[in-house]
């Protein structure tokens, strides 16, 4: 199995190397044009029966297709035109970022509060039914990871604070 999958690995590498290539000279993407050029899987087929590599191939051929859309309507435009288009999507991009980091701070902030008043768990069930959310928002770094004391009051005896791990 071990032989199989390095196998695999080594394939999925030369296919990412065939499609860069492909995509860089800007020469059609198809599963047999990337068939011609692997060294070792030849048939079309291999790329296209393969959920993995089927959905790879599919991911470049819609990188090229922006790209070919994108270029087509650069040359509709003076290149003037072009640097000032370019120029503005560049500010609009870095006033994106700065908001994303903006809102990252704030989000990690409110969380520490949160947590701080013992109601992260709250925070956490609520996240429960949106799992996706909460996965962003783990990648985005906007969820701190630490470990929260809460301490749980029993009417009748006070028990010991019980430790409880945020993700």
């Amino acid at each position: 199995m071990i032989e199989y999958t390095e196998m695999s690995l080594d394939c999925d590498e030369k296919l990412l190397e065939i499609l860069e290539a492909l995509l860089a000279d800007d020469r059609n993407i198809t599963a047999r044009a990337v068939a011609r050029l692997h060294p070792s899987l030849k048939a079309a087929s291999s790329f296209t029966r393969s959920a993995s590599r089927r959905r790879l191939l599919a991911e470049y051929q819609q990188r090229q297709s922006e790209y070919r859309r994108w270029r087509s309507r650069a040359a509709k435009h003076s290149s003037a035109d072009t640097a000032r288009a370019l120029a503005s999507k560049d500010i609009q991009i870095a006033e994106l970022e700065a908001t994303v980091q903006l809102l990252t701070a704030s989000h990690l902030a409110m969380l520490r509060a949160v947590g701080e008043l013992g109601g992260f768990s709250k925070w956490a069930k609520f996240y429960e039914q949106y799992r996706e959310a909460q996965d962003k928002l783990v990648a985005l770094g906007a969820v701190p990871a630490a470990t929260v004391n809460t301490i749980e009051v029993n009417s009748q005896a006070r028990s010991s604070p019980k430790k409880t791990a945020v993700t």
